[in-house]
């Protein structure tokens, strides 16, 4: 196991947690001028656009700044977490406040599965874990191909998009089950940390792949759920 420093710092001891914040000063500038920017430009913009960039901020937010951030260190099932609210709330909500008009489907698809199978290649997860410009480098090469497949998704609202929700849907469920039913852990960055919050490396990696198993599948789910419906009246009513 390497002994550099993640990005979002040490693991934090599990009795103070909560007060392990990421207070990168680059990081908040960054997000500081971005909030600004888009208050800016979605000046006069519809309510749902402007609520939508509200949440994406947020959830910027809880992934980088809260101790979430921390934790993803110390277990792999809180990276989980942090990489569903990256690409499960985000993602969607940049696609609502900032869509890309002409985002062609295939290709964000594509690029987010291999982005998403690739965060798990354990060569890849330790050299975001050793360096913080691979760690950004991933992050962007997740967020950017995943905004602009909800783009798609909601642009198309069709029967070609309940069919990519539900093809990557399965994908999340073949993830998960591979790491939930693994022998062995793969992510040996966390072996130490886990033991601190009475979790075996091996356990934490099953619990991280139940996650992405159950829960994290239910937003993309509900989302191709609702296109189906609406696609289902939409054919009723004609």
């Amino acid at each position: 196991m390497q002994n550099n420093m993640p990005y979002c710092g040490p693991a934090p001891d599990p009795a103070q947690w909560f007060w392990a914040w990421n207070l990168d000063p680059l990081l908040l500038i960054a997000l500081t001028v971005m909030a600004v920017w888009g208050a800016f430009v979605l000046k006069g913009a519809e309510r749902q656009r402007t609520n939508a960039f509200g949440l994406a901020g947020a959830a910027a937010v809880v992934a980088f700044v809260s101790p979430l951030c921390a934790m993803s260190v110390a277990l792999f099932s809180a990276r989980t977490v942090h990489h569903l609210v990256v690409f499960g709330v985000l993602a969607p909500a940049l696609a609502v406040a900032f869509p890309w008009r002409k985002a062609p489907i295939l290709p964000a698809f594509a690029t987010l599965s291999a982005v998403l199978w690739l965060w798990h290649v354990p060569a890849a997860y330790s050299a975001a874990w050793e360096s913080g410009f691979v760690y950004w480098a991933l992050q962007a090469a997740l967020i950017i191909p995943a905004w602009a497949f909800w783009s798609a998704v909601m642009r198309e609202r069709d029967h070609n998009a309940v069919v990519w929700l539900i093809t990557l849907v399965g994908q999340m469920g073949l993830l998960g089950a591979l790491l939930t039913f693994a022998q062995s852990p793969f992510y040996l960055e966390h072996l130490a940390h886990a033991e601190r919050f009475g979790l075996t490396a091996l356990e934490d990696q099953q619990l991280a792949g139940l996650i992405m198993w159950v829960p994290g599948m239910l937003p993309v789910a509900a989302v191709a759920a609702m296109l189906a419906w609406r696609l289902f009246a939409k054919e009723l009513r004609t």
